[in-house]
């Protein structure tokens, strides 16, 4: 059975950093395309980053250019999400999605697979 299990949310003032991690078990993840989301409340789930399955093609949404990097470690089935530079609006339940597809799209647009999400609260 396919678990994604997100960690390192928390609560951070702004202008900090925080780096969540997402581990990927029930197979192997390294053609996976696996990316990050968010919902803050009272607001739809939006697209935060994506790597592709191939490791080399990234995107971010346009508020978090230059601020968040994703990487991922494939000898580890993990998927990190560096966050630099954070503001209130950040504020949100930070969610790992994976998709066997590998490609950034499929995980953009409908991902096979989710986490149970971790919190993330930025205070001013």
């Amino acid at each position: 059975q396919v678990q994604l299990v997100e960690s390192g949310g928390g609560l951070v003032q702004a202008g900090g950093s925080l780096r969540l991690s997402c581990e990927a078990s029930g197979r192997t993840f390294s053609s996976y395309a696996m990316g990050w989301f968010r919902q803050a409340p009272g607001k739809e789930r939006e697209f935060v980053a994506v790597v592709n399955g191939n490791g080399d093609t990234t995107y971010y949404t346009d508020s978090v250019k230059g601020r968040f990097a994703i990487s991922r470690d494939i000898a580890k089935n993990t998927v990190y999400l560096q966050m630099n530079s954070l503001k209130p609006e950040d504020t949100a339940v930070y969610y790992c999605a994976a998709d066997p597809r590998g490609t950034a799209y499929a995980v953009r647009t409908y991902p096979e697979y989710w986490g149970q999400g971790t919190q993330v609260t930025v205070s001013s």
